[in-house]
C-alpha cells in the first residue's frame, strides 16, 4: 500500500507530479510512505496511522499499557450542579486555621489548561459526609437511578490518594502532579501508580514521545479528547533503577520550577509575594526558569527516546512534525505566546496592580508584610504530593498581629484612620518601595475590576474586597468578605456612616451660617456638602433597610452571600450579575443557601420535606419524608 501525503505543500498538483515521478524512478520521496495494511492492526483501535514507523505501530504490542501491573486511570465524580457544590478554594476556608482539616470541602481536580509538572488547584468540592448531600441532590435530579448515584460519582475511584492528572483536551499532552487528599472530576481525570513511582510516570507523560503515542492512539493531532482508555492504553516501556532516578529528579526538578513561577500568583497556595518583592526572598528570574524547564523537557525526551528504542529517523519524526491522518502540525508549545504579541505597558501596569493588590491584602490581614521585610523566613517548599495547606505561604499565619487592626471595613476617606489609600501607602513604605502613582485614584477606579479578574476561576466569580459604594463613588466602604457577619452592616453604618454624616452636618452648619456673605469658592462647597449628606444619607438607608434580614453565611460562597448587596456595587458586569443572582434567589433556584432559608424559611422548609439534598443542606432531616414505594405492576402481552 501507497500513501502520498501532501497537505503540508501549497503547489499540490506540482507536488503530486514530482512525488510520483520519484516513485517511477525508485528515489527516496519523504512525502511517499508504503506499508502492509496489516501494520494498522498493531495500534488497537487501527488508526489509519501511515505516516508511523512500523517500530512506532509495533510498540503497542510489544509494550504492557500504562493501565496495567496495578496503575490505573480513572474518571471522577460529577456533581451536575457547579453552582451549588464547587467552590474557590479562598472563598471557602474562610476563617479555618491552618492546622484544622478542610472538614466538608475537599479540594476538586477538574482538569485545566496546558501545564507541565504543576498546576495549583483552585477549587473545592462540597464532599461533607462521603457527598451524602451530593448524591441526594444527584437522586433527586435522575430518579431512575434508584438509591444510589454510583453512576456519577464512581464512589470506587480512588479519592483522595496522590496520582497525576491532565487537560481534559487539547493539541499537545501535559501532565500534572496532584497532592494528596482530593476529589477529580469527569473532566479532571487522574491516573494512579504506586507513591514511589509517580515522579518517574510524571516525566514520562510530559516527554515528546508519550504525546506522539497518544496522538497515534487516537488517530489525530489537535483537539484529541484524552479519555481514562486513550492514556490507560499508551505503552510504557521497562525503566532500570538508574532511569527511573533519573526521570523522577528531572520531573521533581520541573515541579519546583513550575511551584516557584506559581509563588507570585496571589490566589495560588504556592502565593509568597507579588513578582516585584519576591527576589527578596532569593533568586526570582522566570526566564532563567523558563529555560531550565526548557532543558529538563529535553533531557526528559533523550531519556524516553531511548528507553522506547526508537531510531533518529523515529525521533527526528516526533521532534519536528506530528501526523494526524496525513495532517502535518508544527511541535511547540502552545501556551507560549509570541514575544511580539506582549503589550510591554499593559504588562507593567499590570505587575504594578498585583503589587498594591497584595498591599491591599496586606492592610486587611491577610497577607504577611514580613515576607517582604526580612522579619520572616520563607517557608520551606512542599513536596508534590504533599496535602495542599489551608493558607498559602505568603498569608499571615494564625495568631500573628495584622498591619491594620479593623473590624472587617476599611473605607475610602481621606483622613479616617482605616482609610485604604492611606494604609496601602503605608504598606510600600514599610516595605520601602515608591508609591506608584494615584492610590485614591486606582482604589476607586481600576482597583475592583482587576480584582474580580484575578479571582475567577472555572467560571465561578469570587472577589473577597466587596467596595459598597455612594452614587457617585466618592465615598466607598470595603467590605472583608472572610470577616462578613450578620453584624458588618451595623458595624459598617455606626462606626462609618453616621460619624461621616455627623461630620459633614457640622461643616454643613458652619459655612451656612455665613448666610449671604459667602464666597462664591464658600457656595460651591456648600453645595457639594450637600450632595455629600444626600448620598450618605442614601447608603445609610439602603444599609439599614438590608441589614435586619441579612446572616451572611460564607458557605454560600461570594457570589450568594453578596446578592442582596447588589444596588450598592458600581462595577456594573458585577452589579448585573449579582442582581441576576438575587432574582433567582427570590425564584428559589437557590433555596439550598442558608441565605435562601434566612430569607424564605417557609417555602424552604416546605421543600424540606420532599427534597432529602435540601434537608441535609440546611440540618433538617428529620422533616423529610420518604416516598412510599410505588408497586409495580406486571403488564401483560395483550397490554
Amino acid at each position: 500500500m501507497m500513501v502520498l501525503r501532501l497537505l503540508s505543500d501549497k503547489d499540490k498538483a506540482g507536488s503530486l507530479t514530482t512525488a510520483t515521478q520519484a516513485v517511477r524512478r525508485g528515489d527516496v520521496d519523504a512525502r511517499v510512505f508504503v506499508l502492509e495494511p496489516e501494520a494498522f492492526g498493531d495500534v488497537p483501535t487501527a488508526p489509519f496511522a501511515y505516516w508511523a514507523s512500523n517500530a512506532v505501530r509495533g510498540a503497542f504490542r510489544r509494550l504492557s499499557p500504562f493501565g496495567s501491573e496495578g496503575r490505573v486511570a480513572q474518571v471522577g465524580a460529577s456533581t451536575q450542579d457547579d453552582t451549588r457544590f464547587l467552590r474557590t478554594w479562598w472563598e471557602a476556608f474562610v476563617g479555618q486555621s491552618a492546622s484544622q482539616n478542610y472538614g466538608k470541602w475537599k479540594t476538586f481536580v477538574n482538569g485545566g489548561d496546558f501545564a507541565r509538572f504543576y498546576r495549583d488547584v483552585h477549587m473545592v468540592v462540597n464532599w461533607g459526609d462521603d457527598a451524602q448531600e451530593l448524591e441526594a441532590a444527584i437522586l433527586t435530579r435522575h430518579p431512575y437511578l434508584g438509591t444510589s448515584a454510583d453512576w456519577l460519582l464512581h464512589r470506587g475511584c480512588r479519592y483522595l490518594d496522590p496520582g497525576l492528572t491532565w487537560p481534559l483536551r487539547g493539541i499537545r499532552f501535559s501532565s500534572q502532579a496532584v497532592p494528596e487528599g482530593c476529589i477529580f472530576s469527569i473532566a479532571g481525570k487522574m491516573a494512579f501508580a504506586p507513591r514511589h513511582e509517580l515522579l518517574h510516570w510524571l516525566a514520562l507523560f510530559n516527554s515528546r514521545v508519550f504525546d506522539y503515542l497518544v496522538c497515534l492512539f487516537a488517530g489525530k493531532v489537535g483537539g484529541v479528547q484524552y479519555e481514562i482508555g486513550l492514556v490507560g492504553g499508551i505503552p510504557t516501556p521497562d525503566c532500570s533503577a538508574q532511569d527511573t532516578d533519573s526521570l523522577s529528579h528531572l520531573a521533581h526538578h520541573g515541579w519546583s520550577l513550575e511551584h516557584t513561577l506559581d509563588t507570585v500568583t496571589e490566589t495560588s497556595h504556592a502565593f509568597v509575594l507579588p513578582s516585584l518583592l519576591r527576589p527578596r526572598l532569593g533568586e526570582y528570574n522566570p526566564p532563567a526558569i523558563e529555560a531550565e524547564l526548557a532543558r529538563i523537557k529535553h533531557e526528559i525526551d533523550g531519556i524516553c527516546f531511548g528507553l522506547y528504542g526508537f531510531d533518529e529517523a523515529d525521533r527526528a519524526a516526533m521532534t519536528e512534525t506530528t501526523g494526524s491522518g496525513g495532517a502535518t502540525a508544527t511541535v511547540r508549545d502552545e501556551h507560549i505566546e509570541d514575544a511580539d504579541d506582549v503589550d510591554e505597558e499593559e504588562v507593567s501596569a499590570d505587575v504594578q496592580s498585583g503589587l498594591l493588590s497584595w498591599c491591599v491584602g496586606v492592610a486587611f490581614g491577610r497577607f504577611d508584610v514580613r515576607l517582604a521585610t526580612s522579619e520572616r523566613v520563607m517557608p520551606p517548599e512542599p513536596e508534590p504530593f504533599d496535602p495542599l495547606p489551608a493558607k498559602s505561604p505568603g498569608m499571615l499565619p494564625d495568631g500573628v498581629e495584622p498591619f491594620h487592626t479593623h473590624a472587617g471595613i476599611l473605607v475610602d476617606d481621606k483622613g479616617d484612620p482605616h482609610d485604604l489609600p492611606h494604609l496601602v501607602e503605608e504598606v510600600l513604605e514599610k516595605v520601602d518601595t515608591p508609591v506608584p502613582g494615584d492610590v485614591r485614584d486606582w482604589l476607586q477606579s481600576d482597583f475592583f475590576a482587576f480584582h474580580l479578574q484575578r479571582y475567577s476561576k472555572s467560571r465561578r466569580k469570587a472577589p473577597i474586597y466587596w467596595p459598597l459604594s455612594t452614587r457617585s463613588g466618592g465615598y466607598t466602604l470595603w467590605v472583608y468578605y472572610p470577616s462578613l457577619t450578620d453584624q458588618t452592616l451595623y458595624t459598617a453604618v455606626n462606626d462609618f456612616v453616621e460619624p461621616k454624616l455627623k461630620q459633614v452636618a457640622v461643616q454643613l452648619t458652619t459655612v451656612s451660617a455665613k448666610g449671604s456673605k459667602r464666597t462664591h469658592d464658600e457656595e460651591k462647597k456648600f453645595e457639594e456638602l450637600e450632595v455629600v449628606e444626600d448620598e450618605m444619607t442614601d447608603l445609610r438607608d439602603a444599609l439599614l433597610k438590608i441589614a435586619p434580614t441579612y446572616h451572611p453565611d460564607q458557605d454560600d460562597g461570594v457570589q450568594i452571600t453578596a446578592a442582596p448587596l447588589w444596588p450598592l456595587f458600581h462595577h456594573k458586569p458585577w452589579q448585573k450579575l449579582l442582581k441576576e443572582t438575587w432574582t433567582k434567589l427570590e425564584k428559589g433556584d437557590y433555596d439550598w443557601s442558608h441565605l435562601a432559608m434566612h430569607y424564605w424559611p417557609e417555602r424552604v422548609r416546605a421543600k424540606c420535606r420532599t427534597d432529602k439534598s435540601l434537608a441535609i443542606a440546611h440540618g433538617l432531616e428529620d422533616l423529610y419524608v420518604e416516598p412510599e414505594m410505588q408497586e409495580t405492576r406486571t403488564r401483560t402481552r395483550r397490554q
